[in-house]
Parts: C-alpha cells; sequence; structure tokens
C-alpha cells in the first residue's frame, strides 16, 4: 500500500468549495492499494475525500502530492450513507450498471481517509453473481456485433 497523496484538479485546485455552503469544502487523496475481495487480489487507485471548513483546510497548506499519514479504506453497509440521496454510494459492479445485492438488499459503498493505520476494509459479498455475468455475456455480444464487417451490404 503506498501513502496517501492529496491531489489536484485539472485546474490544479487543491481545495473545492462548496456551492451550497462556501464556509465548507473538501479536498481529495489518493492511495495506490491491494485489496482481497471475493478470493481474488486486485490493485486499484482509492480516492476519498476530507472535508471541513475552507478556513481550516486553508491552515493546512494542502499542496498537490503532498502526503499524509493514514490510508484510505473502503466501508460497504446494506444501510445508505446519505439518507437525503440513497442512490448515490450504491455499489456497482464494474461498468455493467448492475447493482451488487445480498439477495434483494442493495449494497452501499464508500472509501473514507484515517490516520488510523490498524484501521480495516469493511466488505460484503455480493450473491448476484449470475445477473452480472450475464450482463457482461450481453455486453460483449453487443460489442462483437457493433464491431462486425459491414458483409452484404449493397450500395446503390
Amino acid at each position: 500500500m503506498s501513502n496517501v497523496r492529496v491531489f489536484a484538479d485539472q485546474n490544479g485546485n487543491v481545495i473545492h468549495v462548496s456551492e451550497n455552503n462556501p464556509e465548507y469544502g473538501w479536498i481529495f487523496v489518493e492511495q495506490e492499494a491491494t485489496q482481497m475481495e471475493g478470493g481474488w487480489l486486485k490493485r486499484n487507485t482509492r480516492k476519498a475525500r476530507i472535508m471541513g471548513k475552507v478556513e481550516d483546510l486553508q491552515e493546512q497548506n494542502f499542496i498537490a502530492g503532498m502526503e499524509l499519514p493514514g490510508k484510505i479504506v473502503v466501508q460497504e453497509s446494506f444501510t445508505p450513507f446519505n439518507s437525503a440521496n440513497p442512490d448515490i454510494n450504491l455499489k456497482i459492479a464494474g461498468n455493467t450498471g448492475v447493482i451488487c445485492r445480498v439477495d434483494d438488499r442493495p449494497i452501499y459503498r464508500q472509501t473514507l481517509y484515517t490516520s488510523n493505520l490498524n484501521a480495516f476494509d469493511e466488505l460484503i459479498m455480493h450473491t448476484n453473481t449470475d445477473e452480472i455475468k450475464d450482463v457482461l455475456a450481453a455486453q460483449k455480444e453487443i460489442s462483437v456485433l457493433k464491431n462486425r464487417p459491414k458483409e452484404n451490404v449493397i450500395n446503390l
């Protein structure tokens, strides 16, 4: 696992100010991580948001590339993390658009930065693997059909 680093957007901004309340804002951090999930070893880049008062964030003098002590952990739950907009943290299977579930219960997923190096991921293994495989197969078939040469086309 690599160190947690502050990163800037494409315009070089490190601190992002809330449109709803300019007194508050956030920074983004990222970390290269290796995780074991469902028997699979997977490397990925984890990203998280550290929120606070803009004044407090500015006092920390965050700059792009700055390393922070700690780690980014994954939390999964059957309870939405945002009750006002519960769809915001649904766990989606790759690019399939399929919501990961255990039976009929959707799984919610978020990433959090913590300075606690002993913190660990809280993962829930989905049970709708067959649905995900069916959608992947359908997406592959659509891709094959789209890329098939246009044979037997008569130009008039």
